[in-house]
């Protein structure tokens, strides 16, 4: 994935900060335009797992500061829902004018909101998601709460929001009060995805129900189980990704983009940030990655993982075929595999001499009605495998500019 820095002028002339999650290939498949909850910022963890799942799968995701937030322009004290909603309008113009107009947009929390009162205004746009969203943008008047005479008596106040302190005005509060959903959602025409949490202790699941319910079809909802409001665990917002990505196959149309391909057995592509590396084999995608203790992401496996994971499916796939051949009452096969660099003095059956040397710890489970000499006989068959012999034969490895 590739993650650019962009920035779009709003209506107010204030630059608003953004970033472009693009795939590998640099080609999505269709965009979208991620609008973050109230107060955040498209640095929160979860808008950032959500749009690199995304971008993972194909698409190219804006997700962007509202106006007086993160590295956007302007007074925050003097935004309010009706500013989200044209904030998300230059979003939507920014797209169609520079690359493509995006067929999909989400919203998490206030932002899912404001989606669905922008939504009305975006022709290419032809599904909408929200993420822990109010069905009534009024709701988020009790974070103001214990500030409200205050408010309404001196026009202003400041208001302690997640640990850090917001300037409120009156306006603000005004302008939610005159923001009704309901005509817009019941009149949204587009496909409505909903993902609520029922342990969402900032909106309540039933905001979900009473969106739900005013949405015409095609309209869906899935249940966050024990997710908190900012989908803090990683699990979670990659788990809404992931599952946006394939709802919205239903709906998007596929560009007839090139696709990362070879006449050889495989080919790989890293992009130009990061370590997160596409895979074609055999027709099948995968992907790479390293630790994010070494800078990567952690989204796939690294290069050693493979390795062995290449010898432990040859090496079940290999008994399974054995056993299959010679009548064993196999039922399953588990092979737990280590890859290690130890020294030479460690490794009695080794011949050579280098300091370090390669060490594969190979386990093999085996279940079902096996004798003990089944079991042997299966072991060695293990070491059997064509990726065993290929690890133990001399690979030789040629390599050339294309």
């Amino acid at each position: 994935m590739k993650s650019n820095n962009v920035t779009f002028t709003n209506k107010e002339n204030n630059t608003i900060s953004a970033k472009l999650e693009l795939p590998l290939d640099n080609k999505p498949e269709a965009y979208v335009i991620f609008a973050h909850c109230f107060t955040c910022s498209k640095n929160l963890s979860a808008v950032v797992n959500i749009s690199r799942a995304l971008a993972q799968h194909g698409f190219g995701v804006l997700r962007f500061d509202f106006t007086g937030l993160g590295e956007s322009e302007g007074e925050f004290s003097d935004t309010n829902f009706t500013s989200n909603t044209t904030d998300l309008i230059a979003a939507y113009t920014f797209l169609e004018t520079n690359y493509k107009a995006p067929e999909l947009v989400i919203g998490h929390s206030l932002g899912g909101a404001a989606v669905l009162a922008a939504a009305h205004n975006f022709k290419a746009t032809k599904g909408v998601v929200t993420i822990g969203s109010p069905y009534d943008p009024a709701h988020l008047k009790k974070l103001f709460k214990a500030k409200s005479d205050i408010i309404e008596n001196e026009g202003e106040a400041t208001v302690d929001i997640g640990g850090r302190a917001f300037k409120i005005k009156k306006q603000l509060i005004e302008d939610l009060e005159e923001a009704s959903s309901e005509e817009r959602i019941s009149q949204l025409n587009k496909s409505l995805l909903i993902f609520h949490s029922p342990q969402d202790q900032v909106v309540d699941i039933s905001n979900a129900k009473e969106i739900y319910l005013v949405a015409r079809h095609p309209k869906s909802f899935i249940s966050l189980d024990k997710a908190d409001h900012l989908l803090s665990n990683k699990l979670d917002s990659t788990y809404v990704g992931n599952t946006i990505a394939a709802w919205a196959e239903r709906y998007v149309e596929e560009e007839d983009a090139d696709e990362l391909n070879t006449d050889l057995q495989a080919v790989v592509m890293t992009g130009e940030q990061g370590y997160t590396t596409e895979i074609k084999a055999a027709g099948h995608s995968l992907i790479a990655d390293e630790p994010e203790s070494v800078g990567g992401l952690n989204l796939g496996p690294n290069p050693y993982d493979l390795l062995v994971s290449s010898l432990g499916a040859c090496t079940s796939m290999t008994l399974r075929m054995y056993a299959d051949r010679k009548n064993i009452d196999l039922k399953e096969v588990k092979v737990h595999l280590k890859h290690d660099k130890v020294h030479s003095s460690d490794c009695e059956s080794c011949e050579t001499k280098p300091v370090l040397i390669d060490q594969i710890e190979r386990y093999i489970e085996l279940s079902g009605n096996l004798t003990e000499e089944e079991k042997a006989k299966l072991l060695e068959i293990a070491d059997k495998c064509p990726v065993h012999r290929t690890l133990h034969n001399e690979i030789v490895v040629k390599t050339s500019l294309m």
